[in-house]
């Protein structure tokens, strides 16, 4: 997901390997312009530190990986599309073979990207860490 315009570029897999995700790496690297870094975001999943990722990476220096803490993944954007994703897309369908549910997920793509909108934060950083701050000091031993 382009932060800046909210456009997606999607790719579907059966099984999430690190062999998948350096193929939709490549596919990364093909589609964005080469003039741009590419900053991606990633939950701590063994598939994306994987000796095959690391070296791939090493090989294309202007991907940078950032990885949320876990149980943090209201940190990354994409994880929001994907929940707009399952609520307005898949609970809705009855998808009768896994053929049909992956259409179902390249036409959402592709409705997406029709008209991307990129997420805006309502929130400050500080008005996070408050709430947050405030939310552990009601929880016996948080922090300790």
């Amino acid at each position: 997901m382009n932060v800046a315009t909210g456009e997606v570029i999607g790719q579907i897999h059966r099984r999430h390997r690190a062999i998948e995700f350096k193929k939709f790496l490549t596919r990364l690297d093909k589609q964005v312009p080469a003039e741009l870094d590419v900053h991606l975001i990633c939950d701590n999943y063994g598939t994306h530190k994987a000796p095959i990722i690391m070296k791939w990476l090493a090989a294309h220096p202007r991907f940078h990986m950032h990885f949320t803490p876990t149980y943090s993944s209201w940190l990354n954007e994409v994880e929001r599309w994907f929940g707009l994703l399952t609520d307005r897309q898949l609970r809705r369908g009855g998808h009768k073979s896994v053929a049909a549910l992956e259409k179902s997920i390249r036409d959402w793509v592709d409705a997406w990207n029709d008209n991307p909108k990129p997420f805006v934060w309502t929130k400050t950083a500080d008005d996070i860490l408050e709430r947050l701050a405030s939310y552990l000091q009601r929880i016996p031993g948080a922090g300790h």
